[in-house]
């Protein structure tokens, strides 16, 4: 059965899923916004993101043995709308109008104010349609407490409730 991108779009966009800017360092410096991004494994500490083929992300990863991950805070759609956009400069220089610092054992740009970091080594790279799933194994990691995280839900940037629901027991990937 084929779908109509359209379609597909509108239906995958009633998931909910957090925001994250995906960044490598180096001479090829270059960041992306992605809410394709999952923990895998926790033994090992695993984590994918998924890379359209025609970004230019994609290509970076490809020369690239390692990235980092920003988790970003509610209040930074301002960095997730920059870091989506194309028009913004290439290299290096799309970093001087962003607040970072450089991760210890990635050279990745880690996004100041986010509410977490991680630091992945490429582990595994699994070609998926028109995408690349990226496999990470974690390196380091950092987190924030306190504040709430900035959600994607039908194509618009939210923030969270700021007094959530309590987690009740739910569906797991385990069955």
């Amino acid at each position: 059965m084929v779908h109509e991108q359209a379609s597909l779009r509108r239906v995958f966009g009633a998931f909910a899923t957090g925001v994250t800017v995906v960044t490598v360092g180096g001479e090829i410096a270059h960041g992306m916004t992605a809410n394709s991004f999952t923990a895998v494994s926790l033994d090992p500490p695993l984590v994918l993101v998924c890379v359209g083929r025609d970004a230019l992300m994609h290509d970076i990863l490809e020369q690239r043995p390692t990235f980092a991950v920003s988790i970003l805070a509610a209040d930074q759609t301002a960095l997730a709308r920059y870091f989506a956009d194309k028009r913004r400069p290439v290299g290096q220089d799309q970093f001087n109008a962003v607040p970072w610092s450089p991760g210890t054992y990635s050279d990745a740009p880690l996004i100041d104010g986010s509410l977490a970091h991680l630091e992945c080594e490429l582990e595994q790279r699994h070609e998926a349609g028109d995408h690349t799933i990226y496999v990470g194994r974690v390196l380091s990691l950092w987190r924030r407490p306190g504040d709430d995280a900035l959600l994607f839900l039908n194509g618009q940037f939210l923030r969270t409730d700021p007094a959530p629901v309590p987690a009740q027991p739910g569906p797991t990937g385990a069955a």
